[in-house]
């Protein structure tokens, strides 16, 4: 049961990543999401064009009254920013805050159910780079707005995508006091953990059979945990792969990993006999809050900052 367990996970993870591969590279050719140099107070005058992620303008005519969110991470946001009510669609991965599940789903990031979509009249979709573009295309063929806000290497990116989307749903002054929470918390952060140590630590993505995963030096949650005072095993590795040697070789003082993944994980052979398990240094994490590019990454730094220096919260 263990090892079919092992095959799911790790396919689920493989292809998952390789959506947000193409998207990384395609983010790579194209400029950040912006607001054109507006200054993101106030109220949004109408139409407004904001420029995605993906270097995309978007013609917004008039403050969205229907919304669908197909990216988890945007999801979490309109929640924060009390947008629920706007909200009529959602992908089958937008699970937080629990509340969202009674809002209807649209199918998944990479076969979503364009008719649903259609028919249930958004004035805007919010979508990540990890979307299938050709529903993207399908929908904007359609006559709806689409707005793509994506982060995939720095916390500073998804200052951004909180102002874009401010400037998109009329909410400037919540977005601002939401990135400025934000930034409160990291900073605490930061000014805790700047002196100390940093534990080598290891970020399990996938692993077993099918190959070993973390966060290289140049992804997101790689970032996260060096802001979080971790020293990566993985910072000169760019992307997601690693090796059981190289994995064995920095024989990391610190391990996290999701929940649902440790017992499986510090019971296979290969992973025995690594510091961190034989001494007890695995530790689990809602790993939403580093995967996914939004407001509670604040929050997954600290808690990260917290397993690798608890010392400094006490």
């Amino acid at each position: 049961m263990k090892k079919l367990k092992r095959k799911v996970v790790a396919l689920v993870l493989a292809i998952s990543m390789a959506f947000c591969v193409t998207g990384c590279n395609s983010k790579e050719e194209s400029t950040k999401a912006s607001t054109n140099g507006e200054a993101m107070v106030g109220e949004t005058v109408y139409p407004v064009e904001v420029t995605d992620s993906q270097g995309n303008v978007a013609t917004i005519t008039e403050e969205p009254k229907k919304i669908i969110s197909v990216a988890p991470n945007i999801t979490e946001l309109i929640y924060e920013l009390g947008l629920q009510d706007k909200l009529v669609g959602r992908s089958e991965y937008c699970d937080y805050p629990e509340d969202v599940l009674s809002v209807e789903s649209v199918g998944t990031l990479w076969e979503p159910n364009l008719e649903n979509i259609i028919a249930l009249e958004p004035d805007v979709v919010f979508t990540s780079a990890c979307f299938n573009p050709d529903a993207v295309e399908m929908m904007k063929n359609a006559g709806i707005e689409v707005v793509v806000l994506d982060e995939q290497t720095d916390i500073s990116g998804v200052y951004t995508m909180i102002e874009v989307f401010g400037q998109v749903m009329n909410c400037n002054d919540k977005a601002a006091d939401c990135i400025s929470e934000m930034k409160s918390t990291i900073s605490s952060v930061e000014e805790k953990v700047k002196d100390l140590d940093a534990p080598s630590v290891y970020y399990v993505i996938g692993y077993g059979e099918y190959g070993d995963y973390t966060s290289g030096g140049d992804t997101y949650a790689g970032n996260m945990l060096e802001i979080a005072g971790g020293d990566n095993i993985a910072k000169d590795i760019s992307g997601w792969g690693i090796t059981l040697e190289e994995i064995v070789e920095a024989d990391p003082e610190i391990i996290v990993i999701s929940e649902y993944m440790k017992d499986d994980f510090v019971s296979m052979e290969a992973y025995k006999e690594l510091t961190a398990v034989k001494e007890g240094h695995v530790y689990t994490i809602d790993i939403n809050m580093l995967d996914r590019q939004g407001y509670r990454n604040a929050q997954g730094i600290e808690e990260l900052a917290k397993i690798f220096h608890p010392e400094a919260f006490e």
